[in-house]
Protein backbone atom coordinates (compact mmCIF):
# COMPACT_ATOMS: atom_id res chain seq x y z
CA UNK A 1 0.00 0.00 0.00
CA UNK A 2 1.29 3.45 -1.01
CA UNK A 3 2.34 5.19 1.97
CA UNK A 4 0.85 8.96 2.95
CA UNK A 5 2.69 11.67 4.98
CA UNK A 6 -0.42 13.45 6.05
CA UNK A 7 -2.38 15.09 9.18
CA UNK A 8 -4.95 12.88 10.96
CA UNK A 9 -7.80 14.75 9.95
CA UNK A 10 -6.68 13.99 6.27
CA UNK A 11 -8.17 11.19 4.03
CA UNK A 12 -5.91 8.27 4.33
CA UNK A 13 -4.75 5.11 2.71
CA UNK A 14 -5.16 2.61 5.48
CA UNK A 15 -8.91 3.85 5.92
CA UNK A 16 -10.47 3.62 2.53
CA UNK A 17 -13.60 2.29 1.80
CA UNK A 18 -12.92 0.67 -1.44
CA UNK A 19 -14.76 0.55 -4.57
CA UNK A 20 -18.42 -0.85 -5.70
CA UNK A 21 -16.74 -2.96 -7.30
CA UNK A 22 -13.87 -4.56 -5.96
CA UNK A 23 -10.61 -4.23 -7.32
CA UNK A 24 -7.26 -5.85 -6.51
CA UNK A 25 -5.16 -2.33 -5.56
CA UNK A 26 -2.09 -0.88 -7.68
CA UNK A 27 1.31 -1.31 -6.38
CA UNK A 28 2.34 1.90 -7.38
CA UNK A 29 -0.51 4.30 -6.98
CA UNK A 30 -2.31 5.02 -4.44
CA UNK A 31 -6.31 4.90 -4.98
CA UNK A 32 -6.60 8.54 -5.35
CA UNK A 33 -3.55 8.39 -7.86
CA UNK A 34 -5.65 5.90 -9.85
CA UNK A 35 -9.22 7.89 -9.41
CA UNK A 36 -7.14 10.70 -11.01
CA UNK A 37 -5.91 8.72 -14.22
CA UNK A 38 -9.16 7.42 -14.57
CA UNK A 39 -10.61 11.30 -14.66
CA UNK A 40 -8.18 12.41 -16.82
CA UNK A 41 -8.06 9.38 -19.40
CA UNK A 42 -12.31 9.76 -19.61
CA UNK A 43 -14.15 10.87 -22.10
CA UNK A 44 -16.21 12.79 -20.45
CA UNK A 45 -12.81 15.01 -19.42
CA UNK A 46 -11.36 15.21 -22.87
CA UNK A 47 -14.54 16.83 -24.36
CA UNK A 48 -14.63 19.73 -21.31
CA UNK A 49 -11.61 21.46 -24.12
CA UNK A 50 -14.15 22.01 -25.94
CA UNK A 51 -17.18 23.61 -23.10
CA UNK A 52 -16.94 27.03 -22.17
CA UNK A 53 -17.54 28.78 -18.94
CA UNK A 54 -19.09 32.28 -20.02
CA UNK A 55 -17.86 32.59 -23.66
CA UNK A 56 -18.86 30.09 -26.89
CA UNK A 57 -15.85 27.91 -27.99
CA UNK A 58 -16.12 30.13 -31.04
CA UNK A 59 -15.59 33.24 -29.52
CA UNK A 60 -12.13 33.18 -28.97
CA UNK A 61 -9.51 30.60 -28.81
CA UNK A 62 -7.83 32.39 -25.27
CA UNK A 63 -11.13 32.54 -23.35
CA UNK A 64 -11.19 29.75 -20.99
CA UNK A 65 -12.73 26.38 -21.42
CA UNK A 66 -14.05 23.68 -18.76
CA UNK A 67 -10.94 22.02 -19.01
CA UNK A 68 -8.74 25.00 -18.40
CA UNK A 69 -10.67 25.85 -15.90
CA UNK A 70 -10.51 22.56 -14.14
CA UNK A 71 -6.88 22.57 -14.29
CA UNK A 72 -6.41 25.74 -12.72
CA UNK A 73 -9.28 24.52 -10.26
CA UNK A 74 -6.42 21.90 -9.40
CA UNK A 75 -3.34 23.93 -9.06
CA UNK A 76 -5.28 25.94 -6.80
CA UNK A 77 -6.59 23.19 -4.69
CA UNK A 78 -3.38 20.81 -4.83
CA UNK A 79 -1.17 23.83 -3.51
CA UNK A 80 -4.04 24.41 -0.50
CA UNK A 81 -3.87 20.41 0.39
CA UNK A 82 -0.28 19.93 0.77
CA UNK A 83 -0.48 23.14 3.05
CA UNK A 84 -2.98 21.36 5.34
CA UNK A 85 -1.16 18.52 5.17
CA UNK A 86 -4.17 16.92 3.23
CA UNK A 87 -3.97 14.05 0.64
CA UNK A 88 -3.07 15.98 -2.65
CA UNK A 89 -4.22 13.01 -4.98
CA UNK A 90 -7.75 12.84 -3.82
CA UNK A 91 -8.16 16.54 -3.76
CA UNK A 92 -6.82 16.75 -7.45
CA UNK A 93 -9.44 14.39 -8.64
CA UNK A 94 -12.24 15.84 -6.98
CA UNK A 95 -10.86 19.16 -8.52
CA UNK A 96 -10.61 17.84 -12.07
CA UNK A 97 -13.63 15.82 -11.73
CA UNK A 98 -15.89 18.45 -10.29
CA UNK A 99 -17.18 19.65 -14.06
CA UNK A 100 -17.64 16.40 -15.88
CA UNK A 101 -21.22 16.84 -15.37
CA UNK A 102 -21.76 20.17 -17.16
CA UNK A 103 -22.81 20.75 -20.43
CA UNK A 104 -22.30 22.83 -23.68
CA UNK A 105 -22.98 26.49 -24.00
CA UNK A 106 -22.14 26.64 -20.11
CA UNK A 107 -25.13 27.13 -17.64
CA UNK A 108 -27.13 27.92 -20.44
CA UNK A 109 -27.09 24.72 -21.69
CA UNK A 110 -27.64 23.59 -18.31
CA UNK A 111 -30.99 26.43 -18.08
CA UNK A 112 -32.25 24.74 -21.46
CA UNK A 113 -31.58 21.13 -19.96
CA UNK A 114 -33.47 21.91 -16.97
CA UNK A 115 -36.04 23.34 -18.70
CA UNK A 116 -36.73 20.19 -20.94
CA UNK A 117 -35.93 17.85 -18.40
CA UNK A 118 -39.37 19.18 -16.48
CA UNK A 119 -41.40 16.34 -15.70
CA UNK A 120 -38.64 13.45 -16.44
CA UNK A 121 -35.96 13.84 -13.27
CA UNK A 122 -34.73 16.94 -13.88
CA UNK A 123 -30.85 17.73 -14.54
CA UNK A 124 -28.36 19.29 -12.90
CA UNK A 125 -25.07 19.23 -13.57
CA UNK A 126 -24.17 17.89 -9.91
CA UNK A 127 -25.68 14.71 -10.69
CA UNK A 128 -24.88 13.89 -14.27
CA UNK A 129 -21.40 14.67 -13.03
CA UNK A 130 -21.89 11.20 -10.85
CA UNK A 131 -23.88 9.84 -13.25
CA UNK A 132 -21.25 10.10 -15.78
CA UNK A 133 -18.41 8.49 -13.75
CA UNK A 134 -20.88 5.97 -12.03
CA UNK A 135 -22.50 5.04 -15.25
CA UNK A 136 -22.44 6.64 -18.14
CA UNK A 137 -18.48 5.94 -19.29
CA UNK A 138 -17.65 2.54 -20.63
CA UNK A 139 -14.33 2.00 -20.90
CA UNK A 140 -14.18 -1.47 -18.78
CA UNK A 141 -15.19 -5.11 -19.15
CA UNK A 142 -16.23 -5.92 -15.46
CA UNK A 143 -18.43 -2.78 -14.81
CA UNK A 144 -20.03 0.69 -16.17
CA UNK A 145 -18.46 4.22 -15.32
CA UNK A 146 -14.89 4.48 -13.77
CA UNK A 147 -15.82 2.73 -10.51
CA UNK A 148 -13.92 5.38 -8.60
CA UNK A 149 -13.13 4.99 -4.80
CA UNK A 150 -15.93 5.49 -1.93
CA UNK A 151 -13.81 8.66 -1.02
CA UNK A 152 -13.89 10.34 -4.31
CA UNK A 153 -17.49 9.61 -5.20
CA UNK A 154 -18.57 10.88 -2.01
CA UNK A 155 -16.61 14.78 -2.33
CA UNK A 156 -18.20 14.78 -5.72
CA UNK A 157 -21.64 14.27 -4.36
CA UNK A 158 -21.52 16.42 -1.41
CA UNK A 159 -18.68 18.76 -2.24
CA UNK A 160 -21.62 21.79 -1.79
CA UNK A 161 -22.25 20.41 1.40
CA UNK A 162 -24.91 17.21 2.81
CA UNK A 163 -27.16 16.72 0.22
CA UNK A 164 -30.72 17.08 1.62
CA UNK A 165 -32.87 16.69 -1.03
CA UNK A 166 -30.79 14.07 -3.32
CA UNK A 167 -31.73 13.50 -7.04
CA UNK A 168 -33.57 10.02 -8.36
CA UNK A 169 -30.11 9.00 -9.42
CA UNK A 170 -28.46 9.46 -6.80
CA UNK A 171 -30.78 8.46 -4.10
CA UNK A 172 -30.53 4.72 -6.54
CA UNK A 173 -26.85 5.01 -6.40
CA UNK A 174 -26.83 5.59 -2.87
CA UNK A 175 -28.78 2.43 -2.20
CA UNK A 176 -25.82 0.43 -3.24
CA UNK A 177 -22.95 2.49 -2.24
CA UNK A 178 -24.40 4.79 0.77
CA UNK A 179 -22.12 7.93 0.14
CA UNK A 180 -23.66 9.13 3.53
CA UNK A 181 -25.45 11.87 2.22
CA UNK A 182 -26.31 13.60 5.19
CA UNK A 183 -22.94 14.81 6.59
CA UNK A 184 -20.00 16.89 5.10
CA UNK A 185 -17.88 15.92 2.50
CA UNK A 186 -13.79 15.38 3.65
CA UNK A 187 -11.63 18.60 3.85
CA UNK A 188 -10.10 17.25 0.77
CA UNK A 189 -14.01 17.68 -0.76
CA UNK A 190 -14.11 20.95 0.94
CA UNK A 191 -10.92 22.27 -0.53
CA UNK A 192 -11.91 21.68 -4.45
CA UNK A 193 -15.34 23.08 -3.86
CA UNK A 194 -13.42 26.54 -2.47
CA UNK A 195 -10.93 26.34 -4.84
CA UNK A 196 -13.56 26.45 -7.85
CA UNK A 197 -14.59 29.69 -6.47
CA UNK A 198 -11.05 31.25 -6.48
CA UNK A 199 -10.37 30.34 -10.18
CA UNK A 200 -14.31 31.23 -10.91
CA UNK A 201 -13.30 34.91 -9.54
CA UNK A 202 -9.91 34.52 -10.76
CA UNK A 203 -10.97 33.87 -14.60
CA UNK A 204 -13.97 35.62 -15.22
CA UNK A 205 -12.38 38.99 -14.14
CA UNK A 206 -9.43 38.32 -16.29
CA UNK A 207 -11.44 37.11 -19.67
CA UNK A 208 -14.03 39.67 -18.29
CA UNK A 209 -11.25 42.28 -18.72
CA UNK A 210 -9.73 40.80 -21.95
CA UNK A 211 -12.65 40.22 -23.88
CA UNK A 212 -13.35 44.32 -23.29
CA UNK A 213 -17.06 43.38 -21.57
CA UNK A 214 -14.94 45.01 -18.22
CA UNK A 215 -12.85 47.83 -17.87
CA UNK A 216 -10.71 48.52 -15.05
CA UNK A 217 -12.57 51.65 -13.94
CA UNK A 218 -15.45 49.07 -13.39
CA UNK A 219 -13.50 47.21 -10.98
CA UNK A 220 -11.93 49.63 -9.17
CA UNK A 221 -14.39 50.16 -6.02
CA UNK A 222 -14.57 45.76 -5.59
CA UNK A 223 -13.31 44.65 -2.45
CA UNK A 224 -10.08 43.17 -2.52
CA UNK A 225 -9.86 43.71 -6.23
CA UNK A 226 -9.77 47.41 -5.95
CA UNK A 227 -6.57 47.03 -4.05
CA UNK A 228 -5.05 44.89 -6.32
CA UNK A 229 -5.60 47.14 -8.69
CA UNK A 230 -3.79 50.07 -7.36
CA UNK A 231 -0.99 47.93 -6.17
CA UNK A 232 -0.20 46.20 -9.84
CA UNK A 233 -0.97 49.97 -11.39
CA UNK A 234 1.72 51.37 -9.29
CA UNK A 235 4.25 48.75 -10.30
CA UNK A 236 3.15 48.92 -13.64
CA UNK A 237 4.67 52.84 -13.60
CA UNK A 238 8.01 51.73 -12.65
CA UNK A 239 9.78 52.26 -16.32
CA UNK A 240 8.37 51.19 -19.80
CA UNK A 241 6.41 48.26 -19.47
CA UNK A 242 5.08 46.46 -22.96
CA UNK A 243 1.73 45.48 -23.11
CA UNK A 244 0.89 47.58 -19.69
CA UNK A 245 -2.54 46.60 -19.88
CA UNK A 246 -2.39 42.88 -20.29
CA UNK A 247 0.44 43.25 -17.12
CA UNK A 248 -2.21 44.97 -15.12
CA UNK A 249 -4.38 42.57 -15.57
CA UNK A 250 -2.41 40.04 -15.02
CA UNK A 251 -0.92 40.94 -11.96
CA UNK A 252 -4.53 42.22 -10.29
CA UNK A 253 -5.84 38.55 -10.78
CA UNK A 254 -2.41 36.62 -9.68
CA UNK A 255 -2.92 38.73 -6.40
CA UNK A 256 -6.70 38.49 -5.74
CA UNK A 257 -5.85 34.52 -6.23
CA UNK A 258 -3.25 34.87 -3.84
CA UNK A 259 -5.01 37.12 -1.50
CA UNK A 260 -8.16 34.18 -1.64
CA UNK A 261 -5.66 31.61 -0.62
CA UNK A 262 -3.69 32.64 2.17
CA UNK A 263 -6.83 33.83 3.72
CA UNK A 264 -8.33 30.37 3.75
CA UNK A 265 -5.42 29.18 4.90
CA UNK A 266 -5.48 31.02 7.77
CA UNK A 267 -8.84 30.66 8.62
CA UNK A 268 -9.04 26.75 7.81
CA UNK A 269 -5.69 26.85 10.24
CA UNK A 270 -8.05 28.24 13.02
CA UNK A 271 -11.30 26.22 12.45
CA UNK A 272 -8.88 22.63 12.76
CA UNK A 273 -7.67 23.94 15.83
CA UNK A 274 -10.57 24.94 17.18
CA UNK A 275 -12.44 21.64 16.01
CA UNK A 276 -9.15 19.12 16.99
CA UNK A 277 -10.33 16.73 14.50
CA UNK A 278 -8.72 13.24 15.28
CA UNK A 279 -9.94 11.88 12.13
CA UNK A 280 -11.20 12.61 8.51
CA UNK A 281 -14.58 11.69 9.91
CA UNK A 282 -14.45 14.37 12.66
CA UNK A 283 -14.10 16.52 9.63
CA UNK A 284 -17.29 15.21 8.33
CA UNK A 285 -19.64 15.04 11.16
CA UNK A 286 -19.01 18.43 12.33
CA UNK A 287 -21.64 21.36 12.58
CA UNK A 288 -19.99 23.39 9.96
CA UNK A 289 -17.27 23.59 7.16
CA UNK A 290 -14.13 23.05 8.80
CA UNK A 291 -12.31 24.62 5.36
CA UNK A 292 -13.98 28.13 4.98
CA UNK A 293 -12.60 32.30 4.58
CA UNK A 294 -12.88 34.36 6.84
CA UNK A 295 -16.10 36.61 7.20
CA UNK A 296 -14.63 39.45 6.31
CA UNK A 297 -13.62 37.17 2.75
CA UNK A 298 -16.62 35.79 2.28
CA UNK A 299 -18.30 38.89 2.20
CA UNK A 300 -15.99 40.53 -0.35
CA UNK A 301 -16.26 36.91 -2.22
CA UNK A 302 -20.08 37.33 -2.06
CA UNK A 303 -19.89 41.30 -3.71
CA UNK A 304 -17.39 40.17 -6.35
CA UNK A 305 -19.74 37.38 -7.22
CA UNK A 306 -22.92 39.53 -7.31
CA UNK A 307 -20.94 41.87 -9.36
CA UNK A 308 -19.71 39.27 -12.09
CA UNK A 309 -23.22 38.52 -11.90
CA UNK A 310 -24.58 41.91 -13.56
CA UNK A 311 -21.57 43.12 -15.19
CA UNK A 312 -20.46 40.39 -17.02
CA UNK A 313 -23.10 37.02 -17.17
CA UNK A 314 -25.79 39.49 -17.95
CA UNK A 315 -24.19 41.99 -20.07
CA UNK A 316 -25.70 42.42 -23.33
CA UNK A 317 -23.33 40.61 -25.41
CA UNK A 318 -23.22 37.70 -23.08
CA UNK A 319 -26.80 37.46 -22.70
CA UNK A 320 -27.46 37.32 -26.71
CA UNK A 321 -25.12 34.03 -27.02
CA UNK A 322 -26.97 32.75 -24.18
CA UNK A 323 -30.30 33.19 -25.59
CA UNK A 324 -28.71 31.57 -28.89
CA UNK A 325 -27.12 29.02 -26.42
CA UNK A 326 -30.57 27.77 -25.18
CA UNK A 327 -32.28 27.77 -27.84
CA UNK A 328 -30.50 25.10 -30.17
CA UNK A 329 -30.40 22.88 -26.46
CA UNK A 330 -34.29 23.01 -26.09
CA UNK A 331 -34.47 22.97 -30.05
CA UNK A 332 -32.18 19.80 -30.39
CA UNK A 333 -33.89 18.23 -26.95
CA UNK A 334 -36.90 18.69 -28.39
CA UNK A 335 -36.47 17.01 -31.75
CA UNK A 336 -34.93 14.10 -30.35
CA UNK A 337 -37.30 13.37 -27.73
CA UNK A 338 -40.13 13.54 -29.85
CA UNK A 339 -38.61 11.11 -32.00
CA UNK A 340 -35.76 9.10 -30.47
CA UNK A 341 -35.34 7.16 -33.45
CA UNK A 342 -33.44 10.24 -34.57
CA UNK A 343 -30.44 9.55 -32.08
CA UNK A 344 -26.98 8.38 -33.53
CA UNK A 345 -26.46 4.43 -32.70
CA UNK A 346 -25.59 3.43 -29.29
CA UNK A 347 -28.14 5.97 -28.03
CA UNK A 348 -30.81 5.20 -30.39
CA UNK A 349 -30.74 1.22 -28.77
CA UNK A 350 -30.61 2.86 -25.24
CA UNK A 351 -33.76 5.21 -25.50
CA UNK A 352 -35.71 2.43 -27.43
CA UNK A 353 -35.21 -0.37 -25.24
CA UNK A 354 -38.30 -1.91 -23.20
CA UNK A 355 -38.65 0.17 -20.33
CA UNK A 356 -36.00 2.52 -21.18
CA UNK A 357 -35.95 6.34 -20.47
CA UNK A 358 -35.92 8.13 -23.89
CA UNK A 359 -36.02 11.48 -22.13
CA UNK A 360 -33.10 11.01 -20.03
CA UNK A 361 -31.03 9.52 -22.91
CA UNK A 362 -31.54 12.61 -24.57
CA UNK A 363 -30.09 14.84 -22.10
CA UNK A 364 -26.88 12.49 -21.29
CA UNK A 365 -26.59 12.73 -25.08
CA UNK A 366 -26.79 16.68 -25.23
CA UNK A 367 -25.16 16.37 -22.00
CA UNK A 368 -22.02 15.17 -23.35
CA UNK A 369 -21.76 17.23 -26.22
CA UNK A 370 -18.91 19.70 -26.77
CA UNK A 371 -20.29 23.77 -28.33
CA UNK A 372 -19.03 22.83 -31.49
CA UNK A 373 -20.57 19.83 -31.84
CA UNK A 374 -24.25 20.75 -30.27
CA UNK A 375 -24.15 23.91 -32.84
CA UNK A 376 -23.65 20.98 -35.80
CA UNK A 377 -26.56 18.50 -34.36
CA UNK A 378 -28.75 21.69 -34.06
CA UNK A 379 -28.03 22.42 -37.80
CA UNK A 380 -28.10 18.74 -39.18
CA UNK A 381 -31.43 18.37 -36.98
CA UNK A 382 -33.38 21.67 -38.37
CA UNK A 383 -31.74 22.69 -41.59
CA UNK A 384 -32.84 21.09 -44.44
CA UNK A 385 -29.46 21.49 -46.74
CA UNK A 386 -27.43 19.91 -43.87
CA UNK A 387 -26.63 16.35 -44.43
CA UNK A 388 -27.78 13.89 -41.39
Amino acid sequence: MIGQNVASYAVRVDQARGRLHPESEAPTRSPWQRDRDRIVHSTGFRTLQYKTQVFINHEGDFFRTRLTHSLEVAQIARSIARQLRLDEDLTEALALAHDLGHTPFGHAGEDALKLSMKGWGDFDHNTQSIRLVTFLERRYNDFDGLNLTWETLEGLAKHNGPVVDPSLYLRDYDSRHHLDLGSYASAEAQVAALSDDIAYHGHDLDDGLRAGLLQFEDIKDLPIVGEELVRARLGATRGEVFDRDGRIRHETVRQVINRLVTDLLRQTRANIEALAPKSADDIRHAVAPVVAFSPDMAAANAAIRAFLYERLYRHWRVKRMTRKARLVTGEIFAVLAEDPTLLPDGWRERALVEGGEPHRVVADYIAGMTDLFAMEEHRRLTELSALG
